[in-house]
């Protein structure tokens, strides 16, 4: 079976960003839920979700978006969403995550918002 979701991280001054390249669904939800607690993310520091290659995403998939929204909060981090694909913006749009996430048109964008919320 050929593998559906690839997950690329990378460490920015801002902190962690995550690339999903694939498909996020009930197939490869957990992959990317097993590997949130091994991210470094220090308070005030920011997690920036990529999602410019993301080609598909489903319920499940969501509720691995809230699960890293919950890791970062949790850490006393921030969460963004970065190069949401049309189709993909679509459906969060209809279950409101664009009022639960700040979204950026690029990941190079959330990071140069990013400002330091812990002294």
């Amino acid at each position: 079976m050929t593998k559906r979701l690839s997950l690329h991280t990378r460490t920015t001054p801002a902190g962690p960003v995550i690339e999903l390249v694939g498909e996020l669904d009930h197939h490869t939800a957990p992959e990317i839920r097993a590997a949130l607690p091994a991210l470094s993310l220090n308070p005030g520091q920011q997690l920036v979700l990529d999602l410019g290659t993301l080609t598909f995403c489903d319920s499940t998939g969501i509720t691995v978006l809230i699960a890293a929204r919950n890791h970062a909060l949790a850490a006393e981090a921030s969460i963004v969403l970065a190069a949401v694909p049309d189709r993909v913006s679509r459906i969060f749009r209809i279950v409101g995550l664009e009022q639960v996430f700040l979204i950026y048109l690029t990941a190079q964008d959330a990071e140069a918002a990013w400002r330091p919320t812990a002294g």
